[in-house]
């Protein structure tokens, strides 16, 4: 997993390594400033040597300017780094989700995914920047100081070497209790933002019914979960500064009293004034950057969360893939479902559809009713191989649909889904979403086609009119018609309509496919209805219900040989559908 996140720095690779290259130097040029000022002490201000004074305060002031370089160039470096590997992993992120199946965006809530590409790329962002410089200071800093120490009084660096390990020990017990929390904390965040989209969605429902209150209720009680666990880690998390301090408090005091004592025992031979000084600017140096360590543990303690959620989406592999020399020319639109069995999670004892075998020839209309929960969508996505079948096998063209390249099966297949999306931009770019070479010529087409030209013209802009997030400023019936010329844009070799004349009335509906027939005649038509009006004059009828299929036929037939087609008609005509 670490590789595969980390294999997302790619072309940043260089600054990501000259970030410790330069840290490198500022720990140098920082290490070497104590040596200095304790030969400044001896040599210097206890002889009274003003010359070798000013030479060693002139060079003091040169390490800290190279030192402070160094530090500028690493943080210029890091800052590329960082946002460049932030950059680069929500690249990978959203290009891997546009190549979920179905099935695979079904394992991850909307919520979920919103959050790993915010939420949790930020943290692993933090972390990573934090882990490039001041992560690789640590050790650095650890060696060089160890070595400067134990050349001036391996006596008094022995006090290092044993509040070490006890620092070390403290950070992963801390570490290890904070990670489960922030496992749970990132969850929750999923199910934040899923109540968060379901209510702006949802909104005009919600006013609509006055439940503001169960709303915020709902949202209150996440982020009420979200504070008492957050709360928690914190808690832990917050026993490393006074730990850190504790440590650093206990050398300071250690090194001054056994440095002052090997001072007079030794009568300044074995340890001198300056040195002792270069020792307590050591131990600072040394403990500071075991102290943004500390910091930075804390961060990859939150961080690894994140990491985990977003490999598990980066290692999800689809569940659709083409196969090698998969065929990319779809000779027409017949379609032969073979013995197709359906699960939606791939169990054959949880089928929603059982035991279907239908043929339809290319160029067909072909009518599917059925009542809520029968499978009718279901049946349709298995065509442009939204989902696989479990068993038996769905062709197109005489070819099983597995062994198309995907893209161009697709491409051959348009559906306009029950639940029609609009995108952010003109009419003309929501209808290029269809064919993004159409002329003016063939949108005005597809549209009157379609039954919206009316409309569209007048509007204040016509085809220009900027179509605002989802839809919003458009009719229902308006956005139906609109998804349906984007669909007749692309020409496909089979056109599916589920359910999206529901939001128009008859008459409008009778014309959208009577120009089906002069449009688009060799077109596999599919259309799902509730309406009998809207499939009666299909060459065939599917009755489908409880995922298997109950009748075929014509109208007449089926009004003659299915009770529940029979019912269907009858129970819409008592209704006055026919004359709506």
């Amino acid at each position: 997993m670490l590789k595969r996140l980390f294999g997302c720095i790619r072309e940043y690779k260089k600054a990501a390594i000259l970030t410790p290259v330069f840290v490198a130097g500022e720990v140098l040029f920082d290490s070497l400033i104590p040596l200095v000022m304790s030969r400044l002490i001896d040599n210097g201000i206890e002889k009274g040597n003003l010359k070798y004074t000013v030479i060693s305060g002139l060079l003091m002031l040169l390490l800290a300017a190279m030192g402070m370089t160094c530090g500028i160039f690493s943080g210029r470096f890091n800052a590329i780094a960082s946002a460049g590997f932030g950059k680069n992993l929500r690249h990978d992120i959203y290009h891997k989700i546009q190549e979920f199946s179905f099935t695979n965006i079904d394992k991850f809530s909307t919520g979920g995914l919103v959050t790993r590409l915010t939420t949790d790329v930020t943290n692993i962002q933090m972390a990573f920047m934090m882990l490039i410089r001041i992560a690789s200071r640590t050790p650095l800093t650890i060696i060089i100081t160890l070595f400067m120490t134990f050349s001036i009084s391996a006596k008094l660096s022995l006090i290092y070497v044993c509040v070490m390990p006890v620092l070390a020990t403290v950070l992963l017990f801390i570490a290890s209790k904070a990670h489960k929390i922030f496992e749970r904390v990132f969850d929750t965040y999923d199910d934040l933002n899923n109540v968060v989209q379901e209510n702006l969605l949802g909104i005009r429902v919600v006013k609509t019914f006055v439940r503001e209150d169960h709303e915020r209720k709902k949202f209150n009680k996440i982020s009420a979960s979200i504070f008492s666990d957050f709360t928690k880690a914190e808690k832990i998390l917050s026993f490393n500064q006074p730990t850190m301090q504790l440590i650093v408090y206990t050398c300071m005091i250690l090194i001054s009293w056994f440095g002052a004592r090997i001072i007079i025992n030794s009568g300044a031979t074995e340890l001198t004034t300056g040195e002792l000084t270069s020792m307590f600017a050591y131990s600072m140096q040394l403990l500071m950057s075991l102290m943004m360590l500390s910091m930075v543990y804390v961060m990859i303690t939150m961080a690894q969360a994140d990491a985990e959620r977003i490999g598990a989406v980066l290692m999800e592999e689809p569940t659709m893939q083409n196969k090698p020399g998969a065929i990319t020319d779809v000779r027409d639109g017949s379609i032969e479902f073979d013995h197709v069995d359906f699960s939606y999670k791939g169990d054959k004892n949880k089928l929603c559809m059982t035991d279907i075998n239908l043929n339809i020839k290319s160029g067909e209309v072909v009518g599917i009713i059925g009542g809520t929960g029968s499978s009718k969508s279901t049946l349709v996505q298995l065509i442009p191989r939204l989902y696989d079948v479990t068993s038996g096998s769905v062709k197109v063209g005489g070819i099983d649909v597995r062994d198309y390249d995907i893209e161009q099966l697709r491409e051959s297949v348009a559906m306009v889904l029950q639940k029609n999306e609009l995108f952010t931009g003109s009419i003309k770019d929501n209808l290029r979403w269809g064919n993004e070479n159409a002329t003016d010529d063939e949108m005005v087409e597809a549209c009157k086609l379609a039954q919206a030209d009316g409309f569209i013209r007048e509007m204040p802009n016509g085809y220009d009119t900027h179509i605002e997030q989802g839809g919003r400023n458009v009719s229902g019936g308006q956005k139906q018609r609109l998804c349906i010329a984007r669909a007749l844009l692309k020409k496909p070799k089979i056109l599916i309509l589920d359910d999206s004349t529901s939001a128009v009335d008859t008459k409008t509906d009778a014309l959208i496919r009577a120009g089906f027939k002069s449009y688009i005649p060799e077109t596999t038509k599919i259309i799902i209805a509730q309406r009998i009006s809207s499939v009666q004059d299909a060459d065939k009828i599917i009755v489908l219900d409880g995922g298997r299929i109950d009748g075929i036929g014509t109208h007449e037939e089926l009004l003659k040989t299915n009770s529940i087609y029979k019912e269907v008609y009858t129970s819409q005509i008592k209704g006055g559908e026919e004359n709506a």
